[in-house]
């Protein structure tokens, strides 16, 4: 899980999400909300992402606001579960 959390939120292209799916919901405001385990037990969902889902989640309030935020400062707004995930994985990496 943790790195998972990495991957979305700290792996990057030109300096956005480099996963297509995190960088479609960040342009359009989202927070990145909740990582699950074992979300998606199909077996393509094993083989694409170990089962693992992520929910992204849309405050309308602040939709407009993130995502100026993503597309002007590449800042990705993330709840606290998944900040303490790469937080986790920051301290215990040897990357």
């Amino acid at each position: 899980m943790r790195l998972c959390a990495w991957y979305l939120y700290g792996e990057k292209h030109r300096g956005y999400a480099l996963n297509p799916v995190a960088n479609f919901h960040l342009q359009n405001g989202s927070v990145m909300w909740r990582i699950n385990w074992m979300a998606d037990t199909s077996p393509r969902g094993i083989a694409a992402s170990c089962g693992m889902m992520v929910n992204y989640r849309y405050f309308l309030e602040d939709t407009a606001t993130n995502s100026a935020a993503y597309l002007g400062t590449k800042q990705i707004k993330a709840s606290e579960q998944v900040l303490s995930l790469v937080s986790q994985f920051q301290q215990n990496s040897k990357l």
